[in-house]
């Protein structure tokens, strides 16, 4: 098939394909992308095109197909990404709960350790100001801050492995 004879047989056919494939597709856009597709495929096939008996229906056979494939495609897209976006809202519940679990270990400990690791991890102070606003020395607060952390960390770990023992079953 020539250029001339392409053109006066299949090209023809364009607006009517965008027509067609914009009731499916609904943006003029993504309508003009499937017939530009098409047509570019049709000229590969040029030869094969003449077996055809009606290339006006194969043409718009040829829309549906493509219109209904990239709207499945965007489905499996939009679906991937809502996938992506509710396991990032499940993550962001998991964290808050997380964040809950660990301000109720700290409210277990005993009084000077929740304190000390208040004033340490929350509010930041350092060591020499923390013993000045407990009245105690350096060291107990070293030590009461190891302590409390040490025991955080415990629970934290326990938590976890619960977690992970119900996942598994």
């Amino acid at each position: 098939m020539t250029q001339e004879i392409f053109k006066d047989t299949v090209f023809i056919l364009r607006d009517e394909m965008y027509r067609f494939a914009r009731r499916f597709v609904m943006s003029s856009d993504e309508a003009e992308d499937v017939v530009q597709d098409l047509m570019v495929k049709f000229w590969q096939k040029r030869e094969e095109l003449g077996q055809f008996g009606n290339l006006k229906s194969y043409a718009l056979k040829s829309v549906r197909n493509e219109c209904l494939n990239r709207l499945k495609h965007h489905e499996v897209k939009r679906g991937f990404a809502d996938l992506q976006l509710h396991q990032s809202e499940l993550y962001s519940i998991e964290i808050n709960n997380l964040k809950e679990h660990i301000i109720r270990f700290i409210n277990q400990l005993p009084e000077k350790q929740k304190m000390v690791i208040h004033l340490k991890d929350v509010e930041e102070y350092e060591v020499s100001e923390i013993s000045e606003i407990l009245e105690i020395e350096e060291n107990a607060v070293r030590v009461n801050l190891m302590r409390a952390r040490q025991k955080v960390k415990e629970q934290i770990s326990q938590l976890m492995s619960y977690e992970q023992r119900s996942i598994s079953k």
